[in-house]
């Protein structure tokens, strides 16, 4: 019973989510590939999608900015809002959509330009030409993705010429320069070495303060160093979702423990 004068127990209050699945089903034509998703992802975390090939994580995450409609015969069913505003509402801007939700894909895909140019691209898209713009963008963004110092002095250079790591990190400069509210990444280590791998996770740490980031990796040792929230899929549909350490050290299902700890996947 609450005594007047007392202060009533406050209740730490979970971050709002910033991304909100209900019930979402995904089909390929006649193939389900989500079942009856529902999930909610919190500002300012690291959520980590895992499971084995085939089991829904890479379309649950492409479905966050609609790059599935780029599919034949891709159809869903559900809704997910994105800062509260439904992204398959007629009225939505997809080209919106994909600013506000960056990816990085499985292979770096740098265009063949200068590493300057790369970075811009995606303001000169929009129309934003003057040079003093461009310039602080270009240093926020490499700076962001922690290679400002690698290539400063060769801004003009192509790409091309970066090594793998650098040249996913130029990958991730490119979808922040936009200033995006979520970053979708889907293996963006698989390809890296372990050194490379280590540069990409240092760069994720610092980038969640301002940024909502999701993971799609089949590392489970790389989910629970990156993540705050881990999900875990199997066959198309979610079977456990929470805090990453709790799902690792003390699963709720069955079939997560046996995944996390190798008996299967």
């Amino acid at each position: 019973m609450h005594t007047a004068g007392m202060p009533s127990a406050v209740t730490p209050t979970e971050p709002q989510p910033v991304v909100e699945v209900e019930a979402l089903s995904v089909y390929y034509g006649p193939t389900r590939a989500l079942d009856n998703v529902n999930l909610g992802l919190p500002e300012g975390q690291i959520t980590a999608f895992i499971g084995p090939s085939g089991c829904g994580k890479s379309t649950l995450l492409r479905s966050l900015n609609r790059l599935n409609d780029l599919l034949p015969n891709v159809r869903h069913e559900g809704r997910i809002r994105i800062a509260g505003e439904d992204i398959h509402a007629p009225r939505y801007d997809v080209i919106e959509l994909r600013r506000r939700v960056g990816m990085v894909f499985q292979k770096s895909n740098p265009f063949p330009q200068s590493i300057y140019d790369n970075v811009a691209y995606g303001l000169r898209l929009v129309g934003e030409s003057r040079r003093s713009v461009l310039d602080g963008v270009v240093e926020r963004s490499l700076r962001e993705a922690a290679l400002w110092n690698e290539v400063k002095d060769r801004l003009r250079d192509s790409a091309l010429g970066l090594s793998g790591g650098q040249q996913q990190r130029l990958c991730i400069a490119r979808a922040l320069a936009v200033e995006p509210q979520v970053i979708l990444m889907d293996e963006p280590c698989s390809a890296l070495d372990p050194i490379a791998t280590g540069h990409i996770e240092e760069t994720m740490a610092e980038l969640k303060r301002d940024y909502t980031m999701v993971i799609v990796t089949h590392n489970l040792q790389q989910a629970a160093r990156v993540s705050d929230r881990t999900a875990f899929f199997y066959l198309g549909r979610l079977v456990e979702y929470g805090d990453t350490e709790r799902l690792f050290t003390n699963p709720t299902q069955k079939q997560t423990e046996d995944y996390v700890t190798g008996r299967f996947g």
